[in-house]
């Protein structure tokens, strides 16, 4: 998997002030990011409990719980090593904006949650490759590290979607999540978060 498939995908990339204030909050960013691997392994897990008859979803929701559990593992390392204190944060807007758009029955329910799911690994790939240059020799070479798996995700998702949906064509809904997307990584938070959008002053 090439990120060109990512960049391609996305509506968007993320805006230079999310990078800017990135760097100026890596305590932040690192204990969101450790915040997202648990809920992206929690979702995984979710689906997998919801969808028990769907084989290709069952094993390929278990990996992908797998390697997010293990990035977090992997973040809660850094940021051990590095005395930041692991205290609750809150979440972003980004996700439950997105979500907000899925539909309530089966089996679109289905289709737009992996649909989101797809977008989400794919701005966490897009985002890891935009500021690994920028960090530290460490956190650069972690952050890089991470994009093949992230970028394989966004793929299973996309294509488990594609399988959910059959004979249905799913880019009107597809089209429909990149631009709730755009809008979210492109207008102002009130709070910096791994996938918040433009900091607000």
């Amino acid at each position: 998997m090439n990120t060109a498939d990512v960049h391609q995908f996305l509506r968007c990339a993320t805006p230079d002030a999310w990078v800017e204030a990135a760097l100026k909050n890596l305590d932040i960013l690192l204990i969101d990011h450790a915040n997202c691997e648990k809920k992206a392994a929690g979702t995984a897990l979710n689906l997998m409990y919801k969808y028990i008859d769907n084989f290709d979803l069952l094993n390929k929701m278990s990996r992908l719980a797998r390697e997010e559990l293990r990035h977090f593992e992997q973040v809660i390392a850094l940021i051990k090593k590095r005395k930041i204190p692991y205290t609750p944060i809150s979440a972003s807007r980004y996700a439950a904006e997105l979500r907000k758009g899925i539909r309530t029955y089966e089996p679109a329910k289905l289709i737009d949650t992996l649909i989101v799911g797809a977008i989400i690994e794919a701005r966490s790939c897009e985002r890891f490759e935009k500021i690994a240059p920028l960090l530290d020799d460490e956190l650069g070479k972690f952050y890089l590290s991470l994009l093949k798996s992230e970028s394989r995700h966004f793929m299973d998702y996309l294509n488990l979607a594609r399988h959910a949906a059959g004979d249905q064509d799913i880019q009107a809904r597809v089209d429909y999540f990149l631009d709730k997307e755009k809008h979210l990584v492109s207008s102002q938070d009130e709070v910096f978060r791994f996938h918040s959008g433009v900091p607000g002053a």
